[in-house]
């Protein structure tokens, strides 16, 4: 055999042997372990019986007061365009807009003309009517006068005095003043306009106390009552507080809603007409649980609820209803008094499925059973 055919041999029987050197290797690496998808309850498993193992709470339920969640707008009690009941030229406007009134405050003040001089006229007029009445009277007493007479001066003297009230009332009304305490939100006269029978002098707006607009849905009105406390929330965060003072009879023919009104006590006018406001109105006081919204599901029908546990660590599905949105979870009702809540492995196990409950005291990771 030639040195270069058993060069060759050799140098293929060190590779041969560098290659599978590998089989016999103890050195080996460990296979990085697999991820795993089973949930958290895996922790538990199954027990000796082969049942699964869930965590279960036991939630004992509060009062809770149960409330209509609306949605409104505030708004001025009473808006009134006080306006001139006589013609004139307007001599004075000593308000501004904005300004805070009182009732019986002068808005507008037209000339008086010869008012005062009708005034005058009418007052003697009266006077020498009620001398001549008393007069009457008195030959009528004597037998001097009959009673057809005494009648006539009697109404003499009452038409005297009705135009005399009439010339007064024509005086008092140069002065066109606020009808109630408010605030002036539009003027439309201006010193040196004329003023006829009906003309605006200023839009006079009253806001204390301020209303909050609103409707309800046909399920929701029954459970109103009159006198109700009622809190609510600008949309700048405001928090604004009244009573239900109104709640309507006739329903809107589109919406099928009804109209609700809250009064609010706004004695320093900071409340402005025209807010939007979430409103939250208390209706009655209901036991309900505290409970982390991943824990609803659906039922077989449709209905919302949980599952929980009955006496025989039986699955159960409990409808419940929502009445309240909290920071750490929703308030429901539906649940007896204490419930066993299954918080984790509920989404497997199936309704009727016996299991092996494991008591924890709170919502936390410590586990304590029963």
């Amino acid at each position: 055999m030639s040195k270069n055919v058993v060069s060759a041999s050799i140098i293929a029987a060190l590779l041969m042997l560098w290659l599978g050197s590998g089989l016999f290797t103890n050195d080996t690496q460990p296979s990085p372990p697999a991820v795993s998808a089973a949930p958290a309850l895996d922790t538990f498993g199954m027990d000796e019986n082969g049942l699964s193992k869930v965590r279960v709470t036991v939630m004992t339920s509060e009062l809770r007061m149960r409330h209509v969640i609306l949605r409104g707008r505030t708004e001025s009690k009473r808006t009134v365009e006080v306006k001139a009941e006589i013609a004139g030229k307007v001599i004075a406007r000593p308000v501004e807009r904005g300004m805070r009134v009182s009732q019986g405050q002068v808005l507008c003040e037209l000339t008086v003309d010869d008012r005062e001089v009708a005034v005058a006229e009418a007052r003697a007029g009266f006077e020498q009517a009620r001398i001549e009445h008393a007069g009457s009277l008195k030959l009528g007493q004597q037998g001097l006068l009959s009673e057809v007479n005494t009648a006539s001066s009697e109404a003499r003297q009452e038409a005297a005095r009705a135009d005399l009230h009439r010339q007064l009332l024509n005086l008092e009304r140069t002065r066109i003043t606020a009808p109630f305490d408010g605030v002036i939100e539009h003027l439309h006269l201006n010193a040196g306009d004329y003023a006829t029978p009906g003309a605006s002098c200023a839009t006079l707006i009253d806001l204390d106390p301020m209303l909050v607009l609103a409707h309800v849905t046909e399920e929701e009105v029954e459970s109103l009552q009159l006198g109700s406390n009622v809190v609510g929330n600008t949309r700048n965060g405001r928090e604004i507080r009244g009573q239900l003072s109104f709640v309507g009879k006739q329903s809107d023919p589109v919406t099928r809603t009804y109209p609700v009104e809250i009064t609010v006590d706004n004695a320093d006018y900071s409340i402005r007409s025209g807010l939007t406001v979430n409103i939250r109105v208390g209706l009655d006081e209901v036991q309900a649980h505290l409970i982390s919204s991943s824990l609803l599901s659906l039922g077989d029908s449709g209905a919302m609820g949980i599952r929980t546990l009955d006496a025989a660590n039986r699955v159960e599905f409990t409808e419940v209803h929502i009445i309240e949105d909290a920071p750490g979870g929703i308030w429901i009702t539906g649940l007896p008094d204490t419930a066993n809540l299954i918080t984790v492995g509920q989404e497997y196990v199936t309704i009727g499925q016996l299991v092996e409950p494991v008591y924890i005291r709170d919502t936390s990771n410590h586990i304590a059973h029963r």
